[in-house]
């Protein structure tokens, strides 16, 4: 990271530890679902959240570019960048071939998540990554135009329909969904993640509903000092719902490193247990 990116990581994660920012909601959080630990651990974790979180931050303020110049060919990797070694996981690039063809990719805040997107854009998967814009809309335009774009095309998708979302699967996109989020809406699933009842997203399941033959797909990056490793798989519905599938998965990440599931500074059981905020 440059000079001026890394001062202002130490700035903003001293801010946002000072000001207490969302320090309620993660404790709130991590006590409810893991009520035998101590305030201390509590408090430990909350530090390693926003640290981790000011990090991945200021890497897409500052080094995004690096993840918009990667290789397209997946015989170049690994590709040596800036210091940095950057590789596909093994076993992933049969995975990443097939989501050249379309279909739906599932992810979570964690890690570094948003750099997933132009990595996979510059291995030639057509993505189409749903999202709310964002107010006021100067910041929307920087976000569209400056961030989620990659070679001059803006790969985010403000589908407002159900015939809009299978268009994007009839067009073979590749389309993305942020399946981490309490899901407050009346037609909302019902789940268990961390042993805890919750509600979650049920776009995905209506689309295989009326396209039951499209692939599931999930990925995330795996990141050290000197590498960064894109992972993908496929997974399979159980029951005509990918919410288990999903939510293991997650759960054996945050397992591996709990602080880099940024998800505990969302109100994620709201939905099911709202006095605990």
């Amino acid at each position: 990271m440059i000079k001026t990116g890394y001062i202002f990581e130490k700035l903003l994660y001293r801010a946002l530890l000072v000001s207490g920012w969302k320090r309620n909601v993660v404790q709130a959080n991590l006590q409810y679902t893991h009520p035998e630990h101590s305030k201390i651990i509590y408090s430990n974790k909350y530090k390693q959240i926003i640290k981790n979180l000011t990090h991945h931050v200021c890497d897409i303020l500052f080094n995004f570019n690096l993840f918009k110049k990667l290789p397209h060919d997946f015989s170049s990797y690994p590709f040596i960048q800036n210091g940095i070694t950057y590789k596909l996981s093994e076993g992933s690039e049969p995975v990443l071939k097939k989501m050249r063809e379309g279909g739906i990719f599932l992810t979570a805040h964690y890690g570094n998540y948003e750099a997933i997107g132009p990595w996979l854009c510059r291995l030639g998967i057509p993505l189409k990554a749903s999202y709310i814009p964002l107010k006021p809309a100067w910041l929307n335009r920087i976000v569209e135009n400056k961030i989620r774009s990659v070679d001059q095309r803006n790969y985010s998708v403000n589908a407002k329909s159900p015939r809009e979302f299978l268009r994007l699967l009839d067009d073979k996109n590749l389309f993305c969904l942020l399946m981490d989020q309490d899901s407050r809406i009346e037609s909302a699933t019902t789940a268990t993640f961390l042993e805890k009842q919750v509600h979650v997203n049920p776009l995905p399941d209506f689309l295989l509903k009326h396209r039951p033959q499209t692939p599931i797909f999930i990925c995330w990056l795996e990141e050290t000092s000197s590498e960064k490793i894109l992972h993908a798989i496929e997974t399979a519905p159980t029951d005509n719902s990918v919410n288990d599938a999903f939510n293991r998965w997650l759960e054996n990440r945050i397992a591996e490193n709990p602080a880099l599931w940024y998800g505990w500074t969302h109100r994620r059981f709201y939905s099911c247990n709202p006095e605990m905020y």
